[in-house]
């Protein structure tokens, strides 16, 4: 056989192994319930097999499928996977889908105590046996089952297990309490049919007892009660099944809401208050720490980058070391400096002028420690970069200006600002979009507080959008997803905006001069 015609074998072999594999993970995956990612799965794979397969052909595309395929998957994905929340109700109330919260109200059941047997637990050479005996004192025969098999627990569609009378035939060793607890799984699997037709049903540690079902399914897809008659149906509005006195059962489901998150922002006076609130904090933060880090950032680089300045390599050293310590650990370091009782702070303050402000209980006051702290840590970056802009101004312009007679303040403002501004722009506006996400620095320093009163949602006044998110989505609000989803895709939205104005500053910055 030539060596191409067993390349090609090979080849093919290989293809159709793997072509096996991915339908099997494809099945697999539809079998356990989740058919759109089988779905995803077969479109992708069998497109990475029809690349890599072919010999020869598509070869640009065999370079950029992992690339692609990474950045559908681990970009676009989560991103239209968080759009489709903020149009359901998915909460921690709504967590299940429709099928799934019937299941479990299909599952719940009581336990008739006037009916119900102590246990004991006998173990025996070949498995374990239950005696049965009637509970608070009730006169009945002592009941057994045959030896039972507890180390896997019976399937939960098998037929409940006969006890008869106990003829003497339960000799085993007791189990201790813990051992129970260890069978616990097979015991609460385990129906027992006793004299008389009843079922026990596992209902604690010492009992089972007659169980009976809350609800039945009926084939509209409603629950009847099995106490009173009563139905309870889906109701696709409030993704709850309710009855038509107003009975909500629990859990609910998730169903899709519309844009009923987003006219909640606009239209629920008390939440659009602090929503807007936070907004207008958000774009300020992120502003004025933009603004002074500019500032501070560019005056010491200006002030470092003159040539009668001694020991600027020391200076600049001691100046960039805010930029090298890890941010949590500077922020938690100010957030013990501004402790209003023990800080260094308040105490050089105290010393001064005889005050002790109120970093963390004050709004206007955490709000400025904020701004101090987060210019402390972002004015290194852009003292840096201004160093190095700084360094391609060419010196004879300054040469030019220092013979015309201008002073520093005039080359600044004539020269140095009009060549760096040009190209730092791009990097501010990045600046801006960090610290309009700075969660980081939120949650460490403030959390947020203190907080909005008399708001329906927990909201601070130092909350920037995405801590604001944070709080409704995982902590004090009941875990809206559906809601923080929706404020995810608003905030998406606004640092996008900032991404294409930063591509087109970058593109004029890039743009040649034009000629005069």
């Amino acid at each position: 056989m030539s060596a191409p015609r067993a390349s090609s074998l090979t080849r093919h072999a290989v293809a159709a192994a793997t072509a096996l594999i991915l339908l099997w993970a494809v099945f697999r995956t539809y079998a356990a319930g989740q058919p759109m990612w089988a779905l995803g799965l077969l479109a992708a794979g069998a497109t990475a097999l029809t690349l890599y397969a072919s010999a020869g052909k598509n070869v640009a595309w065999k370079y950029l499928f992992p690339g692609v395929a990474g950045m559908l998957l681990f970009a676009a994905f989560p991103l239209l996977y968080t759009v489709q929340i903020g149009f359901t109700n998915y909460a921690s109330a709504h967590l299940l889908s429709q099928e799934r919260a019937r299941a479990y109200l299909l599952d719940q059941r009581e336990f008739d105590e006037a009916g119900a047997y102590d246990f004991a637990l006998l173990r025996e050479a070949s498995g374990h046996r239950l005696t049965l005996t009637p509970a608070d004192g009730r006169d009945g025969p002592v009941l057994s089952t045959a030896v039972l098999d507890l180390d896997r627990p019976p399937a939960a569609d098998a037929a409940p297990i006969t006890a008869t009378l106990n003829a003497g035939t339960a000799t085993g060793t007791p189990a201790d309490l813990r051992q129970r607890i260890a069978l616990r799984p097979a015991l609460q699997a385990l129906r027992i049919q006793v004299p008389g037709g009843a079922v026990l049903g596992y209902a604690g540690l010492r009992e089972f007892a007659p169980v009976k079902p809350l609800w039945l399914g009926q084939a509209d897809g409603s629950l009847r009660s099995t106490a009173d008659g009563t139905l309870a149906r889906p109701n696709l509005d409030t993704g709850y099944f309710e009855t038509a006195p107003g009975q909500v059962l629990t859990p609910g489901f998730k169903v899709g809401i519309g844009f009923a998150h987003y006219q909640r922002m606009l239209a629920d006076a008390d939440f659009r208050g602090p929503f807007v609130a936070i907004f207008g904090w958000t774009v300020t933060f992120s502003a004025l720490t933009v603004i002074f880090s500019t500032a501070l950032g560019l005056g010491l680089a200006v002030a470092l980058n003159w040539e009668g300045l001694k020991h600027r390599t020391l200076y600049r050293t001691l100046l960039f070391l805010p930029y090298a310590v890890p941010g949590f650990i500077s922020i938690l370091v100010f957030k013990g400096l501004f402790n209003q009782n023990f800080g260094e702070i308040n105490a050089i303050l105290d010393g001064l002028f005889g005050i002790r402000p109120a970093w963390f209980a004050d709004p206007l006051l955490a709000k400025a420690m904020l701004l101090i702290v987060n210019t402390w840590l972002g004015y290194p970056y852009i003292m840096v970069l201004a160093t190095g802009l700084l360094k391609a101004i060419p010196a004879d312009l300054y040469e030019a200006s220092a013979i015309a007679g201008a002073g520093p303040w005039t080359n600044f403002r004539r020269i140095t600002a009009p060549l760096i501004v040009r190209p730092l722009m791009p990097l501010l506006i990045s600046a801006f979009a960090f610290n309009f996400n700075n969660f980081v620095l939120i949650s460490l320093l403030t959390d947020g507080r203190p907080d909005v009163l008399n708001t329906k949602l927990p909201a601070g006044t130092t909350d920037i959008l995405v801590s604001y998110t944070y709080r409704i989505a995982f902590t004090d609000a009941g875990q809206n997803f559906g809601l923080a989803a929706a404020i995810s895709t608003l905030i998406f939205g606004m640092v996008a905006l900032m991404a294409l104005l930063q591509l087109r500053f970058m593109r004029s910055a890039d743009a040649p001069p034009a000629k005069r």
